[in-house]
């Protein structure tokens, strides 16, 4: 049952209001909304290093989907920041192209040699809205197929049209996307025939909760190049995580144009579009063809972001985190499983997806994804000292730190318990339910 707050969160509820009165949201990504977390139960971050933050409180937690994925060498990573200190004594935007950015590019594209060219920017629906954009000069079409069973692409219209907070697009542009499921070769081709020759691109994700059915990415790319298509693929989160090489490079079918971001520069606000040379030329000055406005953006070249993401290669190179990242999450997702086993509701507290990319699922009586249960889940993880949406790892975590995030889970699972029994979890959520991101109305 609730009980009084074990930790103090006064400082947290008064910079909670504070943000809504500055920024609509009270923050600057839907994602990080104090909706996503228990009433009164939003913590407010002061620091981080390594797998820990600290909050304006002064509560300590384990820290999982640090940056909403984008940390995975843990805060304040020596050779990061060694990296991006030199820069910034160097100088960090310039009136022409700093050499720091070939040394990026030619980096970059050792670590996924599937591509042939890249361009930086800074947010992923930069290069994805970029890579859609390409894609429909150099075919000529208007239509964009999205993965419907994907959560995320891009903040622009032609993604964001398509989801419940479409406020403010236009019908006719929710119009010029069309979907298909995942995993579904015939579904896919009867949604291209549908459009027979309109389909600029397929854009999905190689990979989420599982691995691809066998065959199925290289039947995708037949099928979208038989049918004129080109095929992307959206690594924001497979890119480095899954593989240095990313998802494309793991299961051996390079697409013909892919996005970078997040785990690219541990932070630092950095992404990249990445693909054939006699696509991305289409960008670029010494393409005779009617020129492609590709990407241009003031600060998508700042030095010390591109710093940053060369020292991540390098680290992940160097240390082999992407099995270090698989490793871990191998280990917590055995040691949850187990103490929601204990508990006797390994039915309804689920963990899944690849090692490196976990997230878990509240299910109620009935096996039904309920948020009013995930808010007894997170809220129970907060007060232990836990935080986090997921249970995304990053390579800073420590032995003693999954073993303290799994005695967290067990007293949370107990908790669980008790609430299927009852019937119902109100009296453990302590206000309202935690919500969807997407939603049409408040």
């Amino acid at each position: 049952m609730t009980k009084p707050f074990e930790k103090s969160f006064e400082k947290s509820v008064a910079a909670n209001k504070r943000l809504h009165d500055l920024i609509p949201g009270g923050a600057h990504t839907y994602a990080k909304g104090e909706d996503q977390f228990p009433e009164d139960l939003a913590p407010v971050i002061a620091r981080g290093d390594g797998a820990h933050v600290w909050d304006v409180d002064g509560n300590e937690y384990i820290e999982y989907g640090s940056g909403l994925r984008a940390v995975s060498l843990g805060h304040c990573h020596p050779k990061v920041l060694e990296a991006v200190r030199r820069e910034l004594d160097r100088g960090t935007n310039f009136v022409r192209p700093s050499i720091i950015e070939l040394e990026a590019a030619e980096r970059f594209l050792t670590s996924v040699p599937t591509a042939e060219m890249v361009k930086f920017s800074k947010n992923g629906s930069d290069v994805t809205t970029a890579a859609v954009k390409l894609a429909r000069a150099v075919t000529g079409r208007r239509l964009v197929a999205i993965c419907s069973d994907h959560a995320f692409f891009s903040i622009d219209d032609w993604f964001i049209a398509r989801t419940e907070m479409s406020a403010g697009i236009p019908g006719e542009i929710a119009d010029l996307t069309v979907g298909f499921p995942y995993g579904d070769l015939a579904a896919a081709e009867e949604m291209l025939r549908r459009h027979d020759g309109e389909v600029a691109c397929l854009i999905l994700e190689a990979a989420t909760q599982q691995d691809p059915p066998a065959g199925y990415l290289e039947g995708l790319r037949d099928l979208a190049h038989r049918y004129g298509a080109l095929l992307i693929f959206d690594e924001m989160i497979t890119g480095f995580r899954f593989a240095e090489s990313g998802a494309q490079g793991l299961y051996g079918v390079t697409p013909d144009l892919s996005t970078f971001g997040k785990a690219l520069g541990n932070g630092f606000a950095v992404s990249a579009l990445a693909g054939r040379r006699e696509l991305m030329e289409r960008g670029g000055l010494r393409d005779s063809r009617e020129r492609v406005f590709l990407l241009s953006t003031t600060h998508g070249a700042e030095t010390h972001s591109l710093a940053a993401a060369m020292a991540v290669m390098d680290v992940y190179a160097q240390e082999g985190i992407a099995a270090r990242l698989h490793e871990l999450g191998d280990e917590l997702a055995a040691g949850v499983r187990a103490a929601a086993a204990a508990a006797g509701v390994q039915d309804h507290v689920l963990v899944r997806g690849r090692a490196s990319n976990l997230v878990f699922a509240t299910l109620d009586a009935n096996g039904v994804p309920s948020q009013a249960y995930r808010t007894l889940f997170l809220r129970e993880l907060i007060l232990g000292g836990v935080i986090g949406p997921s249970f995304v790892v990053s390579s800073a975590l420590t032995a003693d730190d999954i073993a303290r995030t799994v005695e967290v889970v067990a007293k949370a699972c107990s908790e669980y318990r008790a609430a299927l029994e009852l019937g119902s979890p109100d009296p453990w959520l302590g206000g309202r339910p935690v919500k969807p991101v997407f939603r049409r109305y408040g």
